[in-house]
């Protein structure tokens, strides 16, 4: 008979983060018996969900920045990589000010706690969770995302961005411990399932497969990409977990390799390989180029003998997430960029865009005619006037067709900007804006354009 051998599935080594103490407030340690109780205050699980969802809603790791500051000085790069480089930097620098978000899309909050046996709060620790995050988007210039459904076809924005999505668990000690992220639709959308064989897991045909499926995912999730593959899994929720802890870099600490008992491991070499196929794509950050991804984890986990789940995600250039620990000591949250701006070469404030001219006023005609004199990747400047519509416009515009027989003259006039900006700080014309998600206004762009609409999109 084989002896009982316990084994932790994701054997994390020491945590290297970099953390910064909000408060001693809220937390005490009494005995009771022979054991030293961790007692939070409910408080101080709002208190910290609060400063934690503000602090990735405005700033990011400095690793990260790092990162794309280091396009800037490949020579290698496109000038499409680093132009998009370039701006991503801007637009942290903006959003480290605390007024404009980084992304328009302020995400779904997602929160995992691990509470270790000897914390005792006496209360509802999602329900405490649920407050700061409440806090968070009623107070700061973000954007309200979350529907609830009235019936299966109905649909109310609750304009809380809640429900968030929080995961607790039980686990040895007298800490405990959090990652906090938000994460935009459409990274969460490029999150991928593909139930597999054991005839993948040789390395021509994984390798091959995993460089398909980089392709796949495109642009639309804002690139460049933290990519994080997840090979195997005891089920297929528990491969697609293991692909968003990746993504976020919070595996970064697993051992290389693997055990008889099953436990997770980094392949350091299939990532190399698969970075370096990333940069041979030709995507590149989002217009052509080398920079389709920052970096590669790839994650094997044990699996059932007939299932080989294999899942696939990515974190965007709105790279939010942040850890955080509640300790005998205090509440402590992970240090992320306070100046974004110190990673902007001097010689690059001053860069001049080089795009194509088109004034989107001068008609839809000459608009579609000097578009049709460029390669796709070409960079282009736009000045005039657009129209900014997404998924509920686009529902309703289809409406006024189908009910009128023709679309408003000023829909079919001007391009269409799909993007939805998030709340307007006083005194600016509009909160965070960009583009959005393509991909869910696709149904609808036959018919648009057979009917002299959307005949150029931003997205």
């Amino acid at each position: 008979m084989t002896e009982f051998h316990y084994q932790d599935p994701l054997p994390l080594g020491p945590d290297p983060t970099k953390y910064e103490k909000i408060t001693s407030d809220f937390v005490t340690s009494e005995m009771f018996g022979d054991r030293e109780i961790l007692k939070v205050d409910p408080k101080a699980l709002t208190l910290l969900t609060n400063e934690a969802i503000k602090a990735v809603s405005f700033k990011l790791r400095t690793s990260h920045l790092e990162q794309v500051a280091s396009i800037l000085d490949d020579p290698e790069a496109t000038e499409n990589d680093r132009m998009v480089a370039l701006m991503l930097l801007k637009n942290a620098e903006i959003a480290a000010r605390g007024i404009l978000p980084g992304c328009q899309d302020t995400g779904t909050a997602i929160v995992m706690g691990k509470k270790g046996e000897s914390v005792w709060t006496g209360a509802n620790d999602a329900e405490a969770i649920s407050a700061g995050i409440h806090k968070t988007y009623q107070e700061e210039h973000l954007r309200y995302s979350q529907v609830s459904p009235l019936s299966m076809y109905e649909e109310v924005n609750t304009k809380t961005n809640l429900p968030a999505q929080i995961d607790l668990f039980a686990t040895p000690g007298s800490e405990y411990k959090f990652l906090f992220m938000t994460k935009g639709g459409g990274s969460a959308n490029k999150s991928f399932l593909f139930q597999q064989t054991k005839s993948l897991l040789n390395p021509e045909s994984l390798v091959e497969f995993c460089i398909e499926k980089m392709r796949s995912i495109g642009t639309s999730a804002c690139p460049p990409y933290h990519l994080a593959f997840v090979i195997g899994g005891t089920s297929a929720e528990a491969c697609l977990k293991t692909v968003k802890l990746a993504s976020a870099r919070y595996l970064d600490e697993l051992p290389i390799a693997g055990n008889e008992h099953g436990q997770a491991f980094r392949d350091i070499e299939l990532e190399s390989k698969l970075l370096e196929a990333a940069r041979k794509i030709g995507i590149g950050a989002q217009f052509g180029g080398k920079y389709f991804a920052h970096d590669v984890r790839v994650i094997r986990l044990p699996r059932h003998g007939a299932s080989c789940p294999v899942g696939l995600g990515v974190s965007c250039s709105a790279d939010r997430q942040a850890k955080a620990k509640i300790t005998k000591d205090g509440i402590f949250l992970e240090k992320l960029e306070e100046n974004p701006g110190r990673f902007i070469p001097d010689e690059y404030r001053d860069w001049k865009f080089k795009g194509v001219e088109i004034n989107l006023d001068d008609g839809m005609e000459k608009t579609l005619s000097t578009l049709s004199k460029y390669p796709v990747t070409t960079a282009v400047s736009l000045s005039g006037h657009i129209i900014v519509a997404r998924d509920i416009a686009h529902a309703k515009l289809k409406e006024i067709l189908e009910a009128k027989g023709e679309f408003p003259d000023y829909f079919k006039k001007y391009p269409v900007y799909y993007a939805g900006p998030a709340k307007t700080p006083e005194g600016m014309a509009s909160g965070s804006f960009g583009p959005t998600t393509a991909g869910r206004m696709d149904p609808y762009v036959d018919i648009f354009q057979e009917n002299g609409a959307s005949m150029v999109m931003l997205a």
